[in-house]
This record gives C-alpha cells, sequence and structure tokens, in this order.
C-alpha cells in the first residue's frame, strides 16, 4: 500500500462500558435477561445506573475494542464515534485516546446522552448487558473527515452502523472518500441479528464496495443463508478480496478468489471471557495487513490477540500485545 498517516481508522458505535459486580437480584428486579445483552432506553438506563456499585468505566464499543487493539500492536489507529459533550462522553474521548487511538469526533452538544452499556458480573462470572446506544446513533456524515479517511490506510467499518439512517449515510460518505483516494475498506458484520435485518443490502456491499470482510461462521452462513460453513466460505469466495472468517476453538479461514488459508486458534490456559474476542481478533489482523504481512501471518496476529482478550475479563488487552507480535515474527 502506498504511505498513510494512518494505519487504521475505525468508525462505529461510541459506548462507554461500565462494569460492576452485582447479585442476581439486581438482575431480575430490572428484567434482563441473564449472561445476555438487552438494549434498554434512556430512562431504564439512568434506573440501572443510579443503583449500581462502585464501577470501572471504560471507552467500548466493538469497533472501538478494536483499534485500541490494533494501537497496542503499534499500529497508528484512529477514530469516529460520537459522544454527547456529557460526563461519559468525557471519560470515552479521555479513555481511547490515553490508549494510545486518535479521536477527534465533536461530541454533541445536546440530545441523547452518550451511550452506555451497563454490566452487570454475578458472582458466578455472568456477564449480563444493559446497553443504551444514545448519542452513538446520531453520528453523521458530517462527522466523517474525506482527508482523515484518504490518509488511512484501512478503513474498518462496524456492521451496525447500517441500522440508524444517519450513521448509514456516514458509513457511505466514508466509502465513497476511502475508495476515492484508493484505500482498502474493510467491514465487520457486527452480529448475526445485524445481518438478518441487512442481508441483501451487506450482499450488494460486498460485491462491491468492500475489500476486506470480517463474519463469524454464524455470520457468514446467515449472510449466504448456506446449509454449512464451507458452502458460505465458497459463496463469499472472489466476492471481495479477502474474507476473514472466525470459527472460535476452530481459529480461522481467510479466502480470497484464489486461495484458502486455515489458521488455528492461539492456545489459551484458561478461557475467562470471550468478550471482544472478535474484535481484538480483526485488531491484530487489521494491524498486520496494514503492516504488508501475509495472510496467513495476519490471521495469526488475530488468534494472538483475541487468546490474550479472552484469557481475562474485559475487551481490552492486558498483556504487552506488541512484544507478543514482535515474537510471532
Amino acid at each position: 500500500m502506498s504511505d498513510a498517516a494512518i494505519d487504521v481508522l475505525g468508525i462505529g458505535n461510541a459506548i462507554v462500558d461500565v462494569l460492576t459486580h452485582a447479585e442476581d437480584g439486581l438482575v431480575e428486579a430490572h428484567g434482563l435477561a441473564k449472561g445476555a445483552m438487552t438494549l434498554i432506553d434512556a430512562p431504564r438506563a439512568e434506573a440501572i445506573y443510579s443503583v449500581m456499585g462502585p464501577g470501572v468505566e471504560v471507552s467500548g464499543g466493538s469497533c472501538a475494542n478494536a483499534m485500541v487493539g490494533a494501537a497496542a500492536l503499534g499500529s497508528r489507529a484512529a477514530y469516529i464515534g460520537k459522544v454527547r459533550d456529557d460526563q461519559l462522553g468525557r471519560i470515552f474521548a479521555h479513555d481511547i485516546r490515553a490508549a494510545g487511538v486518535a479521536y477527534d469526533t465533536p461530541p454533541a452538544p445536546d440530545g441523547a446522552p452518550t451511550a452506555r452499556c451497563l454490566v452487570l458480573v454475578t458472582p458466578d462470572a455472568q456477564r449480563t448487558m444493559a446497553t443504551y446506544l444514545g448519542a452513538s446513533v446520531e453520528l453523521g456524515p458530517e462527522d466523517v473527515d474525506p482527508e482523515l479517511v484518504a490518509a488511512a490506510r484501512i478503513t474498518f467499518l462496524e456492521g451496525y452502523l447500517w441500522d440508524p439512517p444517519r450513521a448509514k449515510e456516514a458509513f457511505r460518505a466514508a466509502m465513497a472518500a476511502a475508495g476515492g483516494a484508493g484505500r482498502t475498506v474493510a467491514l465487520t458484520l457486527s452480529d448475526p441479528f445485524c445481518v438478518e435485518r441487512h442481508r441483501s443490502e451487506f450482499r450488494e456491499l460486498v460485491d462491491g464496495e468492500v475489500d476486506l470482510l470480517f463474519a463469524n461462521e454464524e455470520e457468514i452462513v446467515s449472510l449466504y443463508e448456506a446449509d454449512s460453513f464451507d458452502e458460505a466460505a465458497e459463496l463469499v469466495r472472489g466476492r471481495c478480496a479477502i474474507a476473514v472468517l472466525t470459527r472460535s476453538a476452530k481459529g480461522s479461514v481467510v479466502v480470497t478468489a484464489n486461495a484458502t488459508h486455515e489458521v488455528p486458534a492461539a492456545h489459551v490456559e484458561q478461557v475467562v471471557d470471550t468478550t471482544g474476542a472478535g474484535d481484538l481478533y480483526a485488531a491484530g489482523f487489521l494491524h498486520g495487513l496494514a503492516r504488508g504481512r501475509d495472510l496467513p501471518d495476519c490471521a495469526r496476529l488475530g488468534s494472538l490477540a483475541a487468546a490474550e482478550v479472552i484469557s481475562h475479563f474485559g475487551a481490552r488487552p492486558e498483556a504487552d500485545l506488541a512484544e507478543a507480535a514482535g515474537a510471532l515474527a
């Protein structure tokens, strides 16, 4: 790839994760599905937040997690995502910048508050999540700086952005700017339910706009309504330059028009928390690709980063990923 000031630019829902330990009674009292993620409205978010115990607040969201992982590996990473000018919005901005990610999206002066994911960790180590999307869905095309996109080797887009109409416009503006500058457009499908909602449009994007696709096994099977993973892998072949398909403990499969690379998952002594595994896999792969590594090596970097994050609680790396990646070389 030609010279670029930024290795990877991510665009996604800017969410603050608020993690606290809680008893089962709190989960039950607020009608949350234990161990799952529930979308909630603003009054419900305030009600739950007001009764939560002391917590850890950290900038989150799938794409933001991936950018922090890329920065931890040594990439020059940047992020676009919308927060409100409020307490949690300031926490998000400070935290992601402190992690080494460039972040300059102007906060919204009014309107919905900053998005938050309230994470209740019960004594059995299950994580129950209540997510209020708030200001994150107000991201619009005016928040996408075409010069910033043109300066990035890879622009990484979160499939969740296809839900809100204005965020979809921002998504299209970013793809146009990246394509016009001859840069790489990467898309993660985000979630099987997201695929179900937008299947035909996502297929069109993969065929015409996307260079690099990330999907897990369930998402790629759903995208092509295939009967098996192997069938889905063949159906996506050649539709975009690179399709990166993750299969949890089975590792990952990288599919191009003329080749298939199967890479095993990295060894983990104990799986503690799978939150962020896909995000950190994407971080490793994107870092490798931006730095000119071959595709199997990119997949190995992804597996290494994913293995680190599932070995502890939270979706952010705790070990020195750059050092670990160097040992892989």
